[in-house]
């Protein structure tokens, strides 16, 4: 038997393992009942850059949060904005007795983890909740942060799907961060986080204290929210995760190709610094797929390997159209295929583009 053939079908079993995870984490997150949550108080830490065009429907976001006042503060960090963010925000926020502004002129951190270190510090309550500018939280929001911090989690997250339009682009961000959602919520469903939402990430204060807060997650400016699980996870803290119905926090993608390589290299910088487990289990999950979706080139020495390739894409087809709903996302089976081959080769150019590109947060 053809030796490559071999080597094929022994990484289908973990192929396929790993696939019914996916399904099984799916079952269990969209059946996920939710239990009766504690009043609990937050504080929501929110970094600014240059967000001018997103504020005024952020703070109507905030402002429209099934949550009495009273539990929760929104503290604004503007981070030397260029653009009028802070005044538009200073505007907005006037009679509002639980929106908080500051200016950052000295961080501990680079980058987004500075600011976001600086609010923290000004924050009172014990449970923080992190989003960004240019998003867009629903109504139950913290409702589902507290069903989840009332049972016991140090770490919580979660989901932030991308705003819909009909550009190539937004439907590439879209199908990236369905798969990635696939990924990130089907690891923490089974004890085995690895990466996060930043958009929609809380944890306790008494967790951010013991691991040091951001101090061991310098390594690169991005990674304010995979590089503290992975210390979290260090420090053995229950990691959960949510996705239900008017808890989700939206946001727009990008809006061109340029941007899309920013993003995604801010991105993928962030894995080399993953633990050793996680990096050998991503490594093994994305190989086997791009083996998969190139397999055919080898049918010239032996017809089977084209089996491997429909058993690649009958297996996106299914685990991708079970978990888009959760997401608000409504992807039909063709756009599904041709976004899985174009995401599988966008990952040899991510890869190769996170190494050669000037890693920065904001303009």
């Amino acid at each position: 038997m053809n030796i490559f053939l071999i080597i094929f079908i022994v990484l289908s079993i973990g192929f396929l393992f790993i696939n019914s995870k996916f399904l099984q984490a799916i079952k269990i997150i969209s059946n996920d009942n939710p239990v009766s949550a504690d009043l609990l108080k937050f504080s929501i830490v929110i970094a600014i850059k240059n967000e001018e065009k997103n504020i005024p429907p952020l703070i109507i976001s905030l402002r429209k949060l099934f949550y009495q006042k009273d539990f929760f503060e929104v503290i604004f960090v503007d981070d030397n904005s260029t653009d009028n963010s802070y005044q538009l925000i200073s505007e907005s926020i006037k009679e509002e007795e639980n929106i908080k502004l500051f200016k950052v002129n000295e961080k501990k951190y680079p980058g987004k983890k500075g600011a976001l270190a600086f609010g923290i510090e000004k924050s009172f309550n014990p449970y923080i909740i992190i989003t960004d500018g240019d998003c867009l939280p629903q109504k139950n929001w913290l409702i589902s942060f507290a069903t989840k911090f009332s049972q016991s989690y140090d770490v919580v997250f979660g989901a932030s799907p991308n705003i819909k339009n009909n550009s190539l682009i937004n439907k590439i961000s879209c199908f990236e961060n369905l798969r990635s959602a696939i990924l990130t919520f089907s690891a923490a469903t089974f004890g085995n986080a690895y990466s996060a939402i930043a958009r929609s990430f809380g944890f306790t204060k008494n967790i951010y204290e013991e691991i040091g807060g951001y101090e061991k997650t310098t390594e690169t400016l991005s990674g304010d929210d995979d590089l503290f699980i992975r210390q979290a996870v260090k420090s053995k803290a229950k990691i959960g995760c949510f996705i239900e119905s008017n808890s989700l926090v939206f946001t727009n993608s990008v809006s061109n190709f340029k941007e899309y390589l920013k993003q995604k290299a801010r991105h993928t910088s962030t894995s080399a610094y993953y633990l050793p487990k996680h990096k050998i289990f991503l490594g093994f999950w994305h190989l086997t797929n791009l083996l998969y979706l190139f397999s055919p080139l080898l049918m010239f020495t032996d017809i089977n390997f084209g089996i491997f390739f429909i058993l690649k894409i009958f297996a996106d087809l299914w685990i991708t159209n079970s978990m888009q709903k959760l997401l608000n996302y409504n992807l039909n089976f063709i756009e599904i295929f041709y976004l899985q081959l174009i995401y599988e080769i966008l990952l040899i150019l991510n890869f190769i583009n996170s190494k050669i590109f000037r890693i920065t947060w904001k303009n």
